[in-house]
């Protein structure tokens, strides 16, 4: 409920500058989301609805992928019309850097919400630190994932070597169940809802990266930020600290200035139906930091529709 409060807060001032009567294009509008299970596609199959109830014109459509390097691929080859999208990755697809091998010219129209890297193992195993997971089967996410693309930089500024495997969520659960692999690394809101599942039947710990991200962030700069997850957020789980990623709302240059428009209108003035139900904390990010996209720049149907909510 605070939460919530606070996001509708946030929306009062925008609201009321919002003009009446705004009718909007006609068309699909697809949304690159992530893996069954996460808050990728629970967040995208929120804002589709929300579009096609705000936009008559518009319908609004998530479609399940492998997440944020994934996405930029869709987003570059047109077949998505936006994509959820890591920070990071967002920010070497845009300097053209591994893994993809030209610039991509991505936009944004916002800053929508807080990752949380979640390093899994089980309750009763041999791992208590990231140190632990040296030389042993890690799931470090699947292979076009934000999680697997931070998973690789955090090891290897910690100077870990793992021997891993690339398995989608569900997979990677099922493998640290079945004592296949010693922890799994995910990249998602908290709760996510499939650990959630796990944790009902094989208590689980998530480790502390504290320690590794002020080397991250002198490697790679400002993208990373320690956040917390709260306390039971997952069953017999404390508070532990971890890295926070921001998640861009991204689209092509080439998306029409009057959908960036009408999209950026829906995570204004319905921002608060945005939040999946699983989610707590101060993970979704109110309207005053939706602007805020770093190295991706805002597309200009975003940029005059913030100024005309600004007034």
């Amino acid at each position: 409920m605070r939460r919530r409060s606070l996001l509708l807060g946030g929306l009062a001032l925008l609201t009321g500058c919002a003009p009446g009567g705004y009718r909007g294009p006609e068309r699909k509008v697809t949304i690159a989301a992530g893996e069954r299970g996460g808050f990728y596609l629970a967040f995208a199959e929120l804002l589709a609805a929300e579009i096609t109830k705000a936009e008559p014109d518009l319908h609004g459509e998530a479609v399940v992928t492998e997440a944020s390097v994934a996405n930029v691929t869709q987003l570059r080859d047109g077949t998505v019309d936006l994509g959820l999208v890591l920070a990071d990755v967002a920010q070497t697809a845009v300097l053209g850097q591994e893994p993809f091998p030209a610039p991509v010219p991505l936009r944004a129209l916002g800053r929508v919400y807080e990752n949380y890297l979640q390093v899994v193992v089980r309750a009763d195993g041999p791992v208590r630190d990231l140190a632990g997971l040296a030389g042993r089967p890690v799931a470090i996410g699947s292979r076009f994932s934000g999680a697997a693309f931070l998973a690789q930089r955090m090891l290897t500024v910690a100077g870990i070597e793992v021997q891993p495997s690339t398995l989608l969520l569900d997979d990677a659960i099922a493998a640290l169940r079945e004592h296949r692999v010693d922890a799994l690394i995910w990249s998602g809101g908290v709760p996510t809802p499939a650990i959630s599942g796990l944790d009902r039947d094989t208590p689980i710990r998530l480790l502390a990266l504290d320690q590794v991200l002020p080397v991250l962030t002198a490697v790679h700069g400002p993208v990373y930020e320690q956040v917390r997850v709260p306390s039971r957020a997952y069953d017999g789980v404390g508070e532990v600290p971890t890295i926070g990623t921001a998640n861009l709302l991204a689209c092509a240059p080439s998306l029409p200035d009057d959908v960036a428009a009408a999209v950026v209108r829906v995570l204004v003035n319905h921002a608060a139906d945005l939040v999946p139900a699983e989610a707590v904390g101060a993970q979704f990010l109110d309207v005053r930091t939706l602007i805020g996209t770093g190295e991706v720049p805002l597309h200009p149907g975003a940029v005059r529709t913030y100024r005309e909510l600004h007034g």
